[in-house]
């Protein structure tokens, strides 16, 4: 199936979505800040420029979207316009994460992913205690 839109439309709307400070990122965030913890946003000297730095603990989080990051959940769904387009972005987004994960891991980093699944109302106090000690008791 043809995409929807024209390319100057696509690109567009893809300059708009935002790759840091997002929702799940801030409230993450938030969290660990409340709790005493301090990081680095964003550290580009770090393979995949990771979310959050803790260098204290040697430890990197990665606040994955669902979509973008093809988390095997209820909130992925294949677009079903444009497919070609989509699954070698999505797929090469995927691969991308695991080089960078094994990079990290190579240079002594722990790495935590938490999904944006993860920080819905439900959920989201149980793993954000879990991503707290699990990186205060990595040490």
């Amino acid at each position: 199936m043809a995409d929807n839109h024209s390319k100057e439309v696509r690109s567009m709307n893809m300059s708009h979505i935002r790759s840091t400070n997002s929702k799940p990122e801030e409230k993450v965030r938030k969290y660990l800040f409340a709790r005493g913890l301090r990081y680095r946003k964003n550290d580009r000297r770090l393979p995949g420029c990771p979310d959050l730095v803790f260098p204290k603990y040697k430890t990197v989080v990665f606040v994955n979207g669902c979509f973008w990051h093809h988390h095997d959940c209820g909130r992925f769904v294949w677009p079903t316009s444009n497919e070609e387009y989509w699954h070698k972005k999505i797929t090469r987004n995927v691969e991308r994460d695991e080089q960078n994960i094994k990079q990290l891991k190579s240079q002594g980093w722990n790495v935590i992913t938490i999904w944006e699944c993860q920080l819905k109302r439900a959920v989201a106090e149980d793993n954000l205690k879990k991503l707290y000690n699990d990186i205060v008791n990595n040490k």
